[in-house]
């Protein structure tokens, strides 16, 4: 039997390291190019986060290019039991946020004759600005059934409701739901799908995969520094999305407020997290001639400026005549989810593109994982979708296939673990 040193890194085993400093971390509407050199030189530049903080990363950090996220029921009722995996998963993410190993000890430095405490197969690789957000979903506090496991029922918040059924929905009940959520970011798939697997193979005998998500290519900006990307419909996506550098708005539409549910001050400073898993049907929206589908959006398809003019970020003139009515049609994407249509509400999102093989019929599973951040989803998501499913035209594309709602509990002090203020 071989022991080894604790707490050695990734980039500890290949002797190496990273040549730049680590810093800290730092509906609207579903479509709104590729990477700069300049959003690629501010990549470079930042090649970690830091986990603890005030806020959790992964909300306004600057959207990296994959995720791995997951919902967990947890299966025990032994509440110290999910306290002492919610350290060890703190512990944990501490260390990889930071190119180290998932456990104290590391892939290839243990005794040989017990698993390691880390998979290895992110042995090289550096942290890649992994981020990993931890969320609680409604049936953590009360069960379906009414049982209040943990003696945390009190606290749930409540705006952390499952969300209601919206028209069009074909909702999955193995794709939605959850008592816990863990989004992981990062700029290469195998460290985002190593933190995932590591905090889930912790977890074992304490909480199971209710269901997961690979994404890819994300489809919003949350700052000023990143290009707008495209979804799989070819269109700009999150032009008008909430940013980082925007403190007021972030104040207003995403941070829960001290005075906005007394019996749940643990979440005061974090946020509500939407996930809704979108399938494109990709083959009918292709056979679409160009107009039609920039009349469906009611942006051009090359710049991302709406039909009433202008570039990109030029405010949509909803008044403006074109033809036979508005330019920009009644049921066009874009006036149907903007603010102006939905009482002022603003979402923050970072949601990615999926493709998960082909379906029964050989078209592409495929679409957008959505995942927004809001203050509260009775005012700034239900009433959107609610808008949008009865009225988008860009909905004869869509099925809604997956459904969830979290609370995201602000950023972990030192000495603290993730969640402390509800357990604690």
């Amino acid at each position: 039997m071989t022991t080894g040193a604790a707490k050695v890194s990734r980039r500890g085993l290949l002797g190496g390291g990273i040549g730049v400093g680590a810093v800290a971390g730092v509906a609207g509407a579903f479509v709104a190019g590729r990477g700069t050199a300049d959003e690629d030189a501010a990549a470079a530049v930042v090649s970690s986060y830091a986990f603890r903080g005030e806020r959790q990363a992964g909300i306004v950090t600057p959207a990296q290019d994959r995720l791995h996220f997951v919902a967990l029921d947890v299966t025990t009722e032994d509440r110290d039991e999910l306290i002492g995996l919610l350290q060890q998963w703190t512990e944990a993410a501490e260390r990889m946020t930071q190119g180290g190993s998932a456990g104290p000890v590391g892939p290839v430095r243990g005794a040989t004759d017990v698993p390691p405490d880390d998979t290895g197969e992110a042995i090289g690789l550096p942290a890649s600005r992994l981020t990993i957000t931890f969320g609680f979903g409604p049936t953590l506090f009360r069960t379906t059934d009414g049982k209040d496991r943990f003696g945390i029922a009190d606290q749930r918040p409540e705006a952390l409701e499952p969300l209601p059924h919206f028209r069009g929905d074909i909702d999955d009940p193995a794709r939605s739901g959850g008592d816990i959520c863990i989004q992981a970011c990062a700029d290469d798939p195998q460290v985002a799908v190593h933190a995932i697997r590591n905090l889930v193979r912790m977890g074992f005998g304490v909480t199971a995969v209710r269901w997961s998500q690979l994404g890819f290519g994300r489809t919003s900006t949350t700052s000023t520094s990143q290009s707008t990307p495209r979804n799989l419909f070819g269109f700009k996506d999150g032009t008008a999305n909430v940013k980082a550098e925007e403190a007021q708005a972030l104040a207003e539409h995403v941070w829960v407020g001290k005075d906005d549910d007394q019996a749940s001050g643990w979440l005061t400073g974090g946020s509500y997290l939407v996930t809704r898993r979108i399938n494109m049907t990709i083959e009918v929206w292709d056979r679409q001639p160009l107009g039609d589908q920039e009349q469906f959006v009611g942006r051009t398809k090359d710049a991302g400026a709406p039909l009433s003019g202008g570039d990109e970020f030029t405010d949509p003139d909803f008044e403006l005549p074109g033809r036979s009515g508005p330019i920009i049609p009644t049921d066009a994407h874009v006036r149907i989810v903007h603010p102006d249509q939905n009482d002022g509400a603003r979402m923050l999102r970072r949601g990615y593109n999926f493709v998960d093989g082909s379906d029964d019929i050989g078209g592409l599973n495929a679409g957008l994982f959505f995942i927004a951040y809001v203050r509260d989803p009775r005012t700034h998501f239900i009433p959107v979708q609610r808008q949008m499913a009865s009225s988008d035209a860009l909905m004869e594309y869509l099925k809604f296939t997956g459904s969830a709602l979290f609370a995201v509990p602000p950023g972990v002090a030192a000495g603290e673990y993730v969640g402390q203020g509800l357990f604690g």
